[in-house]
């Protein structure tokens, strides 16, 4: 059951796929993006929070647009709304607790780097970037 009408939430979800991220509607879908498979996957839980909108979805726009080294695939499901595929990517980012927005890259199906809601609304918009693009160097 969404928590906010799709509406207000499209031109958010808009956002991301624009920068070229699948949005994943299912947990069948969720599955088949992050299980173990070969190459790395950028999940974003995407959120109508002001910290996402202030700093975790330009971040993302950026580190990605801006790096030499990026995921092959990019993913978002959207906190709120698909509440199976929410929690199914959240089982896959475990042992970290939900947090959203937040950022999660996987490598070959095994999470190798997590961004949580405390690290992106506490912190510099340049410092996300950074964050992002120095997980991008090391994993892809």
């Amino acid at each position: 059951m969404a928590t906010y009408p799709e509406y207000m939430v499209a031109p958010i979800r808009q956002d991301l796929t624009d920068a070229g991220f699948e949005q994943l509607m299912t947990p069948e879908a969720v599955d088949s993006a992050l299980g173990a498979q070969s190459g790395t996957v950028l999940l974003a839980v995407n959120s109508v929070c002001g910290c996402a909108a202030a700093k975790a979805r330009p971040a993302l726009k950026l580190a990605v647009s801006s790096s030499d080294k990026k995921p092959a695939k990019l993913v978002t499901v959207f906190a709120g709304m698909e509440t199976a595929a929410v929690a199914q990517a959240r089982q896959h980012m475990l042992p970290y607790p939900p947090s959203s927005p937040s950022i999660a890259l996987f490598k070959d199906g095994e999470l190798v780097h997590v961004i949580e809601r405390h690290h992106i609304e506490g912190n510099d918009l340049m410092r996300i970037v950074d964050n992002l693009q120095g997980a991008f160097e090391e994993h892809c």
